[in-house]
């Protein structure tokens, strides 16, 4: 029964009767964004919108001054959340007013758990880095409030979000049918494109090669920097190929076994080994393709072409091994962002040598690589101790959060400040008419004028690449436009068998899949190392190792994901 309803024993027989139509609706979709639809409810709700709210998609959002207390982190970097800049605008804006429940950035997890199973939450949670397992858990208990119909009636820029993102409905939408939390949407071209290999243009060119096309090739370049000394210091110092698990995408092995099957275990714990064919759900590691992938990874280990520390080193270790003195000894590297490695400036031109290198075809004709776009994690959430009112505020204040102004006064802060409207003439990352431009500023330790990244937000491909870039890919500050320019070479290749992003595991498969994934991935990791360095004979171990899969359940494995996929 809604908060806002009066109990009257004159009218008891009513609310009895309201409480049968209530209990009927709540096996259908319901409109009212409370606990039902009656009609008395429904009669309310109007009253509500009339008396405390304005009309959807006008502000302010409310007529009169109401309070939400909200859960998020405080960066160390943003002075006081109370009267930043943003915040100011925010409840300017919306005549919402907000009492923070701030935590530390770095102690946020802790924090979260502990509020949400003791029960002494907010309102709202803002920003909580809320896994599926979360909003699966927590919206099963009632903690979490379903969105779907205060998003219908209420939140017009994210219903829009809604069907025009094509994976964002599937990634936030619970195996109930329910949305419990709301997302940041940050589509970033160069990470959706992220499975990058970097390589040595200027050696290529002193060596009189051409850009590698096939595996094949991939090879014979790789010997060639190992053995004709493409530095010129006389010496057989170079590192063909080299990575680190612990870079973004820098598993030395994803890159190039995709070119014989899909390998999404891309860098330290992202991965799952699994590839779906024909709507089948089915495992990588364990099939000929695989085989003969780590057969040509231990060719390159085995004739010195890849580097033996690729497989423990960190991402500083790449960093030492990038800016070697006085010679360049680096020929190869996996890694989304060759800025691991280099300084983009012109101070150290080192950087400028490397261009991408598109997707390999394998042997058997496979040329793909990996598709990164898609939603992990939501952020914003309204809890049951929210009333009707607090609701219907809290989710058009989302929805404002959503919309392009808010998102450029959030991350930026006020105008001519941080940014500005861009002049004619002036152009983004794709070349064309720039819609806003960065005011460079004095670089300090804290401020107080935007949020940077807190909370519900929508930065799509448009917005992203809105902003006035420099157009030299190689300039001082270009390196936006020349991860653009690069990301372009690996569209086109995007994997069709990959096990796609943001698929929910049902709560009751949630914990064994974890379990599953742990042991599965581990062993696979294992021998994949072992085989790759030559520790196991592929030739004599490659069966042992396919049976050991027998004892790790890897049926239930692939059906949980099975069962997930089919419930999208």
């Amino acid at each position: 029964m809604r908060k806002g309803w009066k109990k009257s024993s004159a009218v008891l027989l009513c609310i009895v009767l309201s409480c049968v139509v209530f209990l009927s609706a709540c096996s259908k979709d319901t409109e009212a964004p409370g606990n039902g639809n009656t009609e008395s409810g429904q009669k309310e709700n109007n009253n509500v919108q009339e008396d405390v709210f304005t009309a959807v998609g006008s502000y302010p959002i409310a007529n009169k001054q109401l309070t939400l207390k909200m859960f998020a982190p405080q960066f160390p970097t943003i002075e006081n959340m109370e009267t930043n800049a943003f915040t100011k605008h925010l409840e300017e804006k919306t005549n919402i007013k907000i009492a923070w429940d701030l935590v530390p950035n770095n102690a946020l997890e802790d924090r979260k758990q502990l509020m949400l199973a003791s029960g002494d939450y907010p309102e709202v949670i803002l920003h909580g880095n809320l896994t599926r397992e979360e909003q699966m858990k927590y919206g099963k208990q009632g903690v979490f409030l379903p969105l779907n119909d205060l998003i219908e009636k209420y939140a017009p820029t994210i219903k829009k979000a809604l069907e025009e993102i094509p994976y964002m409905r599937s990634s936030i939408t619970a195996p109930d049918g329910n949305i419990y939390a709301l997302p940041q949407i940050n589509e970033c071209y160069h990470c959706d494109n992220a499975l990058k290999l970097w390589i040595n243009k200027a050696w290529l060119d002193k060596l009189g090669l051409q850009l590698p096309t096939t595996t094949e090739e991939f090879y014979q370049v790789m010997k060639a920097f190992k053995e004709e000394d493409p530095n010129g210091n006389g010496k057989q110092d170079e590192i063909p190929l080299t990575g680190s698990d612990e870079m973004w995408t820098g598993n030395v092995s994803a890159f190039l076994m995709n070119s014989f099957i899909v390998d999404d275990y891309t860098e330290k714990n992202a991965g799952t080994f699994l590839f779906v064919k024909d709507g089948k759900v089915d495992f990588s590691a364990n099939k000929d393709e695989w085989k003969q992938g780590l057969a040509y990874l231990n060719k390159l280990y085995k004739e010195g072409l890849i580097d033996p520390a690729a497989f423990t080193q960190n991402a500083d270790a790449i960093q030492q091994l990038a800016n070697r003195e006085p010679d360049n000894i680096m020929g190869a590297v996996t890694t989304a962002l060759i800025s691991y490695g280099y300084n983009m400036s012109d101070e150290q031109p080192r950087h400028k040598d490397y261009v991408t290198l598109p997707p390999l075809k394998g042997p058997n004709g496979v040329q793909q690589t990996l598709n990164f776009a898609g939603i992990s994690k939501s952020q914003f959430a309204i809890t049951n101790k929210a009333t009707e009112e607090q609701q219907i505020a809290a989710i058009r204040l989302a929805d404002y959060l959503f919309t392009e102004e808010a998102i450029v006064l959030q991350e930026n802060g006020p105008e001519d400040k941080g940014w500005r409207k861009a002049a004619d003439g002036e152009l983004d990352i794709d070349g064309k008419q720039a819609k806003y431009a960065s005011i460079q500023q004095e670089k300090k330790q804290t401020h107080n004028d935007g949020w940077e990244q807190i909370g519900p937000s929508l930065r799509t491909y448009e917005y992203r690449s809105s902003w006035m870039a420099i157009q030299d890919p190689l300039a001082d500050g270009g390196y936006g436009t020349r991860l653009n320019t690069e990301s372009k070479k690996y569209e086109s290749y995007h994997s069709e068998e990959a096990y796609p992003n943001g698929v929910f595991i049902a709560q009751e498969d949630a914990e064994i899949a974890a379990q599953l994934k742990t042991t599965i991935v581990d062993y696979t990791k294992s021998n994949m190392a072992q085989f790759i360095t030559g520790s196991k004979d592929i030739s004599k171990e490659w069966d042992a190792y396919v049976k050991g899969f027998d004892g790790l359940q890897l049926g239930q494995y692939i059906e949980i994901y099975q069962k997930a996929l089919g419930a999208q």
